[in-house]
């Protein structure tokens, strides 16, 4: 299947290639393709010469923030001594650190960088911590002052253009328009026994059912090709991906409450998670310390957490109410996208520590008696 929106790879590209460099700012609704647009221009620039930043998944608190960023990047900071690594004194300080990285930054042969930050509005998350009350207003400044490259996205397009309003020239809007009829049949998998007519009538339906959106289309496409055999039809695709299992009820479920659960506080919410799911159960004291907040701003934390049963108290030590979500949050609270190889490392540790001792050890070994369930094995 074709990647939608080919051809504004294209356009950004020659944006970050002109001189100087432009920043391109893409901005659409959920499911339009914008993450898919960022990672296709990763792939043509090279893992080595950009880094792409979930801030979305990354942003917890400043100080985690910038440890996160620096120690998954490929660039260099020639502002920074080799081997000198010290820990922000404040949130204030961390996110001056991360500033300056972004603009100082290099590849290994001293080029200049490109950073790639989708969700790059989420960054306003740090404006409840002290110090920091006009992130967005300095971030935009730090990036049109510097020499590397930069390309933004988000999904709040009314919030984007009040924050670039007084930007710099060097800042390019780039609306995502909705799919085309043509680009839905590119993107459809294909049928067996299908004819050019039926696959572009199908193309038709599945564009008005999904408004022209990426991820809409990909699963109406996707269920409609896999229901085939038993009279699938993209309506019957669409009723069964909105059941209350279904893939897109999750998908569309997690979206609305994304834009409601934007509350004071969120940033260091989701830090006491990704500490939860370094190492849990923790105590009170245990999680102020690494959060690097007060023991009673924490309790506050944790009791928000506790009343939208998150995390559970268990003789004064926290930890995750669900270990699923808590697998999830291993997996992906993290700048990149997890690998094959991390899925399957996480999950095998996960299944290790819950199945009964002597049947993983089977399954793994590849002794009689082997689990049709057996836990993947990593080479």
């Amino acid at each position: 299947m074709m990647a939608p929106h080919a051809g504004l790879e294209r356009r950004v590209l020659a944006s970050l290639d002109a001189a100087p460099s432009r920043v391109p700012v893409v901005l659409g609704g959920c499911g339009t393709g914008r993450t898919t647009l960022l990672h296709g221009v990763a792939d043509r620039l090279g893992r080595t010469s950009c880094q792409y930043v979930d801030v979305e998944r990354a942003a917890s608190t400043p100080e985690r923030f910038y440890h996160a960023v620096v120690s998954s990047s490929p660039f260099v900071d020639p502002g920074v001594a080799r081997g000198e690594v010290t820990t922000p004194s404040s949130a204030r300080d961390a996110f001056d650190r991360t500033l300056a990285f972004f603009q100082r930054a290099r590849t290994s042969d001293g080029q200049p960088a490109t950073f790639l930050l989708d969700e790059v509005l989420e960054l306003r998350t740090f404006e409840n911590f002290p110090g920091l009350r006009q992130v967005l207003r300095e971030l935009v400044q730090a990036v049109a002052d510097s020499p590397n490259r930069f390309m933004c996205a988000s999904r709040y397009v009314a919030r984007a253009h009040r924050v670039l309003r007084d930007a710099a020239a060097r800042f390019e809007v780039v609306h995502l328009p909705p799919l085309a009829v043509a680009d839905v049949a590119a993107m459809l998998p294909p049928g067996e026994g299908m004819s050019a007519a039926d696959r572009d009538d199908l193309a038709v339906a599945i564009h008005a059912l999904a408004d022209g959106r990426a991820a809409y289309v990909r699963a109406i496409g996707d269920m409609t090709a896999s229901m085939s055999q038993r009279g699938g039809d993209p309506i019957s695709a669409m009723t069964a991906l909105l059941t209350s299992d279904g893939g897109l009820t999750a998908w569309c479920g997690y979206r609305y409450e994304i834009r409601l659960h934007r509350a004071r506080g969120y940033g260091a919410l989701k830090a006491i998670l990704e500490i939860l799911a370094e190492d849990e159960p923790l105590t009170l004291t245990a999680i102020s310390q690494r959060l690097r907040r007060t023991p009673g701003s924490t309790k506050d934390y944790l009791s928000w957490l506790e009343d939208v049963d998150l995390v559970v108290a268990r003789q004064k030590r926290y930890s995750f109410a669900d270990p699923v979500l808590r697998l999830w949050v291993r997996l992906h609270a993290r700048p990149m996208p997890p690998g094959m190889d991390d899925d399957a490392r996480e999950v095998q540790a996960y299944a290790l520590a819950r199945l009964p001792q002597g049947e993983p050890t089977m399954a793994i070994a590849g002794t009689a008696g082997r689990k049709p369930w057996g836990i993947i094995e990593i080479d």
